[in-house]
This record gives C-alpha cells, structure tokens and sequence, in this order.
C-alpha cells in the first residue's frame, strides 16, 4: 500500500474540481456510485464513465462511455478508477491521452498497478493507489 500523507491528500482533494470516475454503477448499493454521489455532494463535477451506462444521466452529469467522450473544456483535473488492477494502465494510458488537465491518478481501494502509477509519475502527475478519495475526503475533512 502506498503512504500518503494527510497533508498531500488534502492538497489533492481541495485543488481537484472535476473527476472522470471510471467504472461508475447505476446501483446505489455499488462502492462507486456511492462514492460518486458523495464526491458530487461535496461539490465537485463528477463524470461518470461506463459504456454499459452511457447516454444516461447521474445527479445532472450525462454518462460517457469513455474517457475520449469527455469534452476537453471539462477540465478533468482527478481520474478515479474503479476497475481491477490488471486494467489500470490502460485507462491511465487513456486519461493521459485524453484529458489535458489531468492533474491526480487516484487508483480505487483495492486497485493497485506499479505500471499505472510508473505512466502517471512519468508525466508528473499525482498518483494514488489503494485508497478511496470519500474516506479521504470524509476523514481529512471532518465530514460523516
């Protein structure tokens, strides 16, 4: 598990505006739609990306089917992924690709890819793995 420390998570989390959340459920029993939902009611613009889900709408955000249907004036500064290990790379390698102001690489509890994270540091982006930006944030920020 990588270390992070309070204070670099929390400059993440409080720099971050919009987050491209790939693997994003329509349950609301699914970690990702509640951390989803958690996120957006902070405040930040969450786009949910899954191309079972794509053309429907989430708390006012239409869902893409990949992170190439985001628009580049979204101005995506967070990927959260929500995928198993093994395909973690590969959306890094399309976030990088695709979304200019990508900022932080935030790989979901349990996601974890030394490969993913090699992409992200190489292009001097934040990286983090094996944590949930909601506990961070509900932790950091004294929030239930």
């Amino acid at each position: 598990m990588t270390t992070e420390t309070d204070a670099r998570l929390t400059e993440i989390l409080s720099r971050t505006r919009t987050i491209a959340l790939v693997g994003f459920s329509n349950n609301p029993d699914r970690a990702s739609h509640k951390v989803a939902r958690y996120l957006a009611e902070q405040g930040y613009r969450v786009i949910p990306v899954n191309p079972g889900l794509a053309g429907q709408n989430f708390m006012g955000e239409d869902i893409v089917a990949d992170l190439g249907q985001i628009p580049p004036d979204a101005k995506v500064d967070m990927l959260d992924v929500f995928r198993r290990s093994e395909l973690a790379p590969a959306v890094v390698e399309a976030g990088i690709e695709t979304l200019p102001d990508l900022k932080t690489v935030w790989l979901q509890i349990g996601v974890i890819s030394q490969e993913a994270g090699a992409m992200a540091e190489a292009r001097g982006l934040d990286f983090v793995e094996d944590r949930c930006p909601k506990i961070e944030h509900a932790r950091l920020f004294r929030q239930a």
